[in-house]
């Protein structure tokens, strides 16, 4: 992105200003006091939410019993988490943040940040769910406490996939936390009706994907479901009783079956008051709910006017350089949407729709990632391991999930980071496109980042903001161009921009539908004109954007402002600049608000470059 000249003096003038006000490594008088509280606040999150503590790897010890536990997700939990964050919150301020060190003094502003978010997401959401606490899925705020992507139906019964078992214990604890499902379902059967009394009922497509979902799972026969069979093997390989299988498959038939038949009969009693608006405006409080969903997810303070606009202006930009690539490659009839879905249809570069197709995709993608690892010692002086299983989005839930999500592996380094690709039509996936997808998913994108956060205390691991997270992927996307991973491969570099384009037109979508009332084939058509690609992917996406309000601004507006630091950085320092230690910052700093992100590359980058006598730009 270019820098202007009042960026570069802006630039010169903040790091001098934030370089001369760094706070003394000597300060920390205060420390353990601080970090005491935010020990004992980390604590009491992975208690609310125990099945973070197993996507970490941490209910080991003292936390093993949060292996039995699933988060409470009845309205009286809900209230009661809103209390403790006040009540967290009226400590975090009362801390003197001047008797703090650097890092305990960050630590402290991310998790103020994280409480004064929700508290005020509490104070506007009157329905669905405040996840800014949530952790692994402080994105998935939202006022519907069920939908296609949202729901223990879905969390509840991966996170039980997920959990080992290799033990008489943790064969108990699988137990009690299949128990906890079906009663999680019925919580929130009960918010979710006393929500829609309230007006906020799920857009009817959503809806119908919710319950075509709920009834694959509750029709299936119960001693084929995962996490009964699943179940089965794994205290068969511990060398346990055949019991433990036959209890599991008697809790979900007594418990689970009808706890999934209450959801469905809810959505349905309510399917003909369901409309296909899918902007969120359409509910009591929508704007005020929006507007809240748009700060929480971009932490900033940009308007829904603000965020359509740099939307359009970058999109036009973005498609201005895809027409010069296109007509390299002899395509110049028709838009750049038009001229870009027929490329993803070439015969030569789409994978069969078939097991060896999606075989052949998953192996594409690992020689990717294994490319890219060879050239990250250019771009990152601090190197981590960030293991990386690839796999398949589970097709049982490929209806309702997006494109792909990574997840990263345990504090411990036992289990490795996932990417998961959605691969129900492979044509969505033309090979120019996966590339990208695998650095913004995995190295160095959303794996990457996260193992750098492994080192840092817990609070810090379980918190994270949707605009750094997703901005450091579409930043990890960026760098996979710059590391020279498209020299000799224009399509590549066409996939990447495509993807630069898809991720600035959600900003034009997102508030498009919830704050211009678009309606669905209103921003189904934009969308197809302005990125070109396949209409089954866009559907999702307008379908997620839809249940997950401002979830998908948070991209480009992270992204946008990783840029505008590097460019001041670049400008400040001129020859001292090293990109190498501008990306240190930001990943060994760890997740955190985008408020928060300018002073700590300031105090990071000038106190590395004033230490180096020359830098590597």
């Amino acid at each position: 992105m270019p820098t202007t000249r009042r960026e570069m003096l802006c630039g010169l003038s903040a790091f001098g200003s934030m370089a001369a006000q760094s706070p003394s490594h000597a300060a920390g008088i205060g420390d353990l006091q601080a970090t005491a509280l935010l020990d004992a606040i980390a604590e009491e999150l992975l208690s609310d939410v125990p099945e973070n503590a197993a996507h970490l790897g941490a209910d080991q010890g003292a936390r093993a019993i949060l292996k039995s536990r699933f988060s409470d997700r009845s309205r009286t939990a809900e209230r009661r988490r809103a209390l403790r964050c006040e009540t967290r919150l009226v400590q975090l301020k009362a801390l003197d943040r001047s008797r703090l060190s650097p890092s305990v003094a960050l630590n402290l502003d991310v998790c103020r940040a994280a409480h004064e978010i929700a508290h005020e997401g509490w104070r506007t959401m009157r329905v669905g769910h405040v996840a800014t606490l949530d952790g692994v899925m402080n994105y998935r705020s939202t006022p519907y406490v069920v939908s296609q992507n949202t729901g223990a139906y879905l969390d509840l019964s991966a996170a039980l996939v997920r959990q080992s078992v290799a033990d008489a214990a943790e064969a108990d604890a699988y137990l009690s936390r299949l128990e906890a499902y079906g009663a999680a379902l019925n919580d929130e059967s009960e918010r979710l009706s006393e929500d829609q009394s309230k007006g906020a009922i799920l857009p009817g497509f959503n809806m119908d994907i919710a319950v075509r979902q709920l009834t694959t799972s509750r029709t299936q026969p119960v001693g084929q479901w995962k996490i009964v069979e699943g179940f089965a093997h794994k205290c068969a390989a511990a060398g346990l009783p055949s019991t433990y299988a036959e209890r599991a498959q008697r809790i979900c038939t007594d418990a689970i079956v009808p706890a999934l038949g209450r959801q469905i009969g809810i959505f349905g009693a309510s399917r003909s008051a369901a409309s296909d608006v899918p902007g969120v405006w359409k509910i009591p409080d929508g704007e005020a709910c929006y507007n809240w969903l748009l700060k929480a997810n971009t932490t900033t303070t940009r308007t829904p006017e603000e965020l359509h606009r740099i939307g359009m202006e970058q999109s036009r930009a973005l498609n201005a350089e895809l027409d010069v690539l296109l007509r390299a490659q002899g395509m110049s009839q028709g838009s750049v949407g038009e001229r870009l879905a027929a490329l993803s249809r070439r015969p030569d570069l789409v994978f069969s729709d078939d097991d060896a197709g999606r075989a052949a995709i998953l192996a594409y993608c690992n020689d990717r990632i294994a490319d890219m690892r060879t050239r990250l010692p250019r771009a990152f002086a601090h190197l981590v391991s960030a293991n990386l299983v690839i796999e398949r989005v589970p097709p049982e839930i490929e209806d309702g999930a997006g494109s792909g999500y990574g997840a990263p592996g345990s504090i411990d380094g036992r289990r490795p980071g996932i990417y998961a690709i959605n691969l129900k039509d492979t044509s969505v996936w033309p090979r120019y496109a996966l590339p990208t997808i695998c650095y913004h998913e995995g190295v160095p994108g959303h794996i990457w980042q996260g193992e750098y956060s492994k080192t840092l205390p817990m609070i810090r691991s379980i918190m994270a903001f949707n605009a750094y997270s997703e901005g450091w992927a579409l930043y990890a996307e960026q760098l996979g161009d710059e590391l020279g991973a498209y020299e000799g491969d224009p399509l590549g570099r066409i996939g990447y921009l495509q993807s630069a384009s898809l991720h600035a037109s959600r900003l034009v979508i997102d508030t498009g539908i919830h704050a211009k009332r678009w309606s669905f084939d209103q921003a189904l058509n934009w969308f197809t004109e302005a990125t070109g690609q396949q209409s089954s992917r866009l559907v999702r996406e307008i379908q997620r954007f839809a249940s997950w309000p401002g979830q998908g601004c948070g991209y480009k507006a992270g992204h946008n402002e990783i840029n505008r630091l590097r460019n001041q950085a670049r400008a400040g320092l001129g020859a001292r600049f090293d990109l190498r230690q501008f990306d240190d910052a930001i990943v060994e700093n760890g997740n955190m608000p985008i408020t928060l992100l300018e002073q700590v590359v300031h105090r990071s980058v000038t106190g590395a470059a004033a230490r180096t006598p020359g830098g590597a730009v």
